[in-house]
């Protein structure tokens, strides 16, 4: 079981102690305990795990504060747990992983997934695990709360497909956004398999992705929770996250913050520096470049999700390999103040969280950003805990208008001196002289 000395509880609560989670005046906070849920899962390294599957047992203790409940004598107050126990379960069963651990994370960013948990303490038991020599039990235990946060996804239940209700036509204007030119250098030099210099990308007809349908004769039903496909009356805030390791990267990301410019109802507001930053996750790829956009818009969530893919598209974008390489990728972090969870578009974005290459460039540009939702918080105190923290190789500050090296070792930083990451110095612009 993990355990660490500064790990806080949910609103500055005190450490966990062995077992024991204090709340923000160092009282032992209430438990619930689910001890015992089994499923059939098939999970494991081998072959015939995954083919025949086996027991799996699951212990779940969570930490949070009963009393409002009790007090009411109202479920909405605490945790149901005839429902976390049947997610368990489906987490049990569900998709296979080759590690016990991987369930146990699962398992605990599920519970971590109800705003009354402050804590829990998973245990996943594997009594059929195939060792050669005689056992009882294998148990992996792990201990997470909001400050150390799951390392996985919680379960989503399968949701029905649905009929895309058609989006609110667009403004048909947008702010001015300076065109950026072709690098000075030769950037073509420094990037294997870069298509010839000049040669025309193709640009999105904005005029087909953003447009709504024709409104069909009689009425159309439309869903009236889905605010994915309502657009805001007021322009919101928004956060991209840009990402390409293929082909001429930084040209493609210079080249896509222009497109995001001309898309109709999205105001370009700044650029972050480049990050060239390691691949996570996947198979074995060049690094990445990364930037992050702030920008207003007018647009519902869902039709601005349509326009960034349609200029992922216009650069070559194949979805073929989850976490593959990529041309060009485009993910919304936030949108607003919307939280929704649907099979085509989650925001927040549920991984923005662990994600360095998203929150070091965010917190350049704003140190006071904050990240909403489950896992969130002030943006620069994620990005200094952050999983993939060391994956950040440096930022480059003007790479909307000078060419970037291509990737040479990192000499160790002299007594001294900042490493790779570092900030804009004082009075310039951290993503160059794009702005007027």
């Amino acid at each position: 079981m993990s355990s660490e000395a500064g790990s806080q509880a949910a609103g500055g609560g005190a450490p966990w102690a062995g077992g024991v989670t204090l709340d923000s005046s160092g009282r032992p906070l209430d438990q619930i305990r689910l001890v015992g849920i089994a499923a059939t899962g098939y999970h494991g390294v081998f072959e015939h795990e995954r083919r025949e599957g086996q027991r799996f047992v699951a212990d779940v203790v969570v930490h949070l504060d009963t009393r409002r409940a009790a007090a009411g004598d109202d479920l909405a107050h605490t945790l149901h747990y005839g429902v976390l126990a049947e997610q368990v379960a489906a987490v049990l069963a569900g998709e296979p992983a080759d590690l016990v651990e991987t369930v146990a994370e699962r398992i605990a960013a599920t519970v971590l997934a109800f705003q009354q948990a402050v804590a829990v303490d998973v245990s996943v038991h594997k009594p059929q695990a195939p060792i050669t020599v005689p056992f009882d039990d294998v148990v992996v235990t792990i201990h997470r709360d909001r400050t150390k946060l799951p390392a996985a996804e919680p379960y989503r239940p399968p949701v029905e497909a649905a009929a895309p209700a058609p989006a609110p036509a667009p403004p048909t204007s947008t702010a001015a956004f300076p065109l950026v030119g072709p690098p000075s250098g030769p950037v073509a030099a420094h990037v294997p398999g870069l298509a010839p210099a000049g040669e025309p990308v193709a640009r999105p007809d904005w005029h087909g992705v953003m447009e709504a349908p024709a409104p069909a004769a009689g009425p159309v039903d439309r869903d009236p929770e889905d605010t994915l496909d309502v657009a805001p009356a007021q322009p919101v805030d928004v956060v991209l996250a840009l990402g390409a390791n293929q082909g001429a990267a930084q040209e493609t990301l210079r080249a896509a913050v222009s497109d995001l410019a001309r898309v109709p109802g999205l105001e370009i507001v700044d650029v972050s520096p480049l990050a060239r930053t390691a691949a996570v996750g996947g198979p074995e790829q060049p690094d990445y470049l990364n930037a992050v956009v702030l920008a207003r818009t007018t647009l519902a969530p869902r039709a601005l999700l349509r326009a960034t893919q349609a200029i992922e598209q216009a650069h070559g974008r194949e979805r073929v390999e989850r976490w593959g390489p990529r041309t060009l990728d485009i993910d919304l972090i936030v949108v607003g103040s919307t939280l929704a969870v649907t099979d085509d578009l989650e925001l927040p974005h549920p991984r923005a969280h662990e994600r360095a290459f998203v929150l070091q460039p965010w917190a350049q540009l704003d140190p006071d950003a904050v990240l909403p939702g489950l896992g969130g918080g002030p943006v620069a105190v994620l990005a200094a805990t952050a999983p993939d923290r060391e994956g950040i190789r440096w930022l480059a500050l003007d790479w909307l208008t000078a060419p970037v090296p291509a990737p040479q070792p990192e000499p160790d930083p002299a007594p001294g001196q900042h490493g790779p990451v570092g900030e804009a110095p004082h009075g310039q612009h951290p993503a160059g002289d794009w702005r007027p």
